[in-house]
């Protein structure tokens, strides 16, 4: 193994999943005190992430699931998820906190696989040419790193989600900044990728 690679595979998975330590730290806190969600939000942050490396292996070998033009619109996911977290957030404002936390569960796996996904979209772009000019072995190399890496930043997640003052943030401001932080990636992605004409 070339120690090059394995170096230029870290930087580029930190480059590109900066931004999901704050997703993870939020979702994460959202699932605080709820039995299985480290679980739940681990399994959903390797599937998206998963989904993301088929998309780009499959794009590099020259087979394209994903149009390109469709890219954007993957902003809807995060964007609808925001939206339903900002309603559910609405909807309890004025419950107990012991309601609120025993009727929100913490996230799902699913949502979490779909944000982690619509999030990557734009790196699906970037790890296309990489994965393409690396060859198999080296493809091979960065799929490892990227999954090893995942690990990583999910426990830097749930470490600064756990951090008191942190944490104590994320439990009074959380169900507000969840949905934020989701509608801000959607439009994002949207906007940036020009999707509606924009």
């Amino acid at each position: 193994m070339n120690l090059g690679i394995i170096g230029q595979a870290a930087g580029l998975f930190a480059v590109t999943n900066i931004d999901d330590i704050l997703i993870l730290a939020l979702f994460f806190a959202q699932g605080a005190g709820h039995k299985g969600s480290t679980r739940r939000i681990a399994l959903g942050q390797y599937l998206g992430f998963a989904a993301i490396l088929v998309v780009a292996v499959a794009a590099a070998f020259g087979a394209t699931f994903l149009p390109e033009s469709a890219i954007p619109y993957l902003g809807l996911l995060p964007l609808a998820l925001g939206v339903k977290a900002a309603v559910q957030a609405w909807r309890h404002r004025g419950d107990a906190e012991e309601e609120k936390e025993a009727k929100e569960g913490g996230p799902k796996v699913l949502e979490v696989a779909a944000v982690t996904f619509a999030n990557g979209g734009d790196n699906i772009g970037v790890y296309v040419p990489v994965f393409a000019t690396a060859g198999v072995g080296g493809m091979s190399v960065y799929v490892i790193v990227f999954l090893v890496l995942l690990a990583v930043w999910i426990a830097a997640g749930r470490y600064f989600a756990t951090r008191p003052v942190i944490a104590k943030a994320l439990s009074r401001w959380g169900h507000i900044l969840l949905p934020v932080v989701l509608i801000g990636i959607g439009l994002l992605i949207l906007i940036e990728g020009g999707a509606f004409g924009l």
